[in-house]
């Protein structure tokens, strides 16, 4: 609350990041104490900030904590996916993801007023040329449009590590970005079938079509406890210009902008300020990976 109030005193109004790897690790403490100080300090400053953290999937069995979560403003949780496959899962004991219908979890967190953002990643043992187009379709079945995906790495002194260097497979030192197309070990599947399948998701994942596609099952789930008329500011609405000269005339995905923006305002009018926000995301993302990928 302290670091909320000097956030607030120097002027800041907009997003708030949690910096946890699980936010609801304690959950007792959440939702008896912290929780609820958050809501009413929220309350009193007439809800200045907009919340993000990171959590595990089984937030999604908890339908009290969400309720306090989305209470307390927390819009946004990044959650640690990693894969589709069950088998990876279990050789990298990410044993709370194991067992349960994901596409399922995530729907249910979209649905009580949390946008799901999630890191993927490819090039696990147990991982055979199939894991692309697993991946790609769950991510596309998802809604999930922030789908970071990168590959696997082995940082120093972890359990990872430690194997791999027994079994002499390290072969550089770690560049500490997984997504700049190198690892540091020797992997299972051929190396350059792992690099093009993994370029291969990305490409198709941010491609306008597929993106845009992602976005509007997004929109069709997501379900906010409050739904306010948007007051527009005049910054805000100089990126809605800059959005339609950029997005809907000048670049490639411009049909797919003008269906979004005409899906928006007849099917969720009120969801038209983040339809934007997050077209503009995707174009940002799309070019990052083409920066990376070609």
């Amino acid at each position: 609350l302290n670091e909320l109030d000097a956030l607030y005193k120097k002027g800041w109004r907009g997003g708030v990041f949690f910096v946890d790897d699980n936010f609801i690790g304690n959950k007792i403490k959440l939702k008896e104490e912290i929780l609820p100080a958050i809501i009413k300090w929220m309350e009193e400053k007439n809800h200045p900030f907009a919340f993000n953290t990171q959590a595990s999937i089984n937030l999604s069995d908890d339908k009290g904590l969400m309720e306090l979560m989305v209470g307390a403003g927390f819009k946004t949780v990044f959650v640690g996916i990693e894969t589709p496959k069950e088998e990876s899962l279990r050789g990298c004991g990410k044993f709370q993801n194991v067992n349960r219908n994901l596409l399922k979890s995530i729907k249910i967190l979209q649905n009580n007023g949390l946008q799901v953002q999630a890191g993927f990643i490819v090039g696990f043992d147990q991982d055979t040329p199939s894991i692309f187009d697993r991946m790609i379709s769950f991510i596309q079945k998802s809604g999930i449009t922030t789908a970071m995906v990168g590959l696997l790495q082995a940082p120093p002194k972890t359990k990872l590590w430690e194997r791999l260097k027994k079994e002499k497979r390290l072969t550089s030192q770690l560049t500490g970005d997984n997504t700049d197309c190198t690892i540091n070990f020797i992997p299972k599947m051929d190396l350059d079938s792992l690099i093009s399948g993994y370029k291969r998701v990305i490409n198709h994942i941010y491609s306008p079509k597929h993106y845009y596609q992602r976005l509007i099952a997004f929109l069709k789930e997501y379900k906010p406890r409050k739904l306010k008329i948007y007051r527009l500011e005049f910054h805000q609405l100089l990126a809605f210009l800059k959005s339609i000269w950029i997005l809907g005339i000048k670049e490639k995905e411009r049909v797919y902008f003008w269906k979004l923006i005409f899906w928006s305002i007849f099917r969720r009018p009120l969801l038209f300020p983040m339809a934007i926000e997050m077209s503009i995301k995707g174009f940002h993302f799309r070019k990052i990976s083409e920066k990376y990928l070609n």
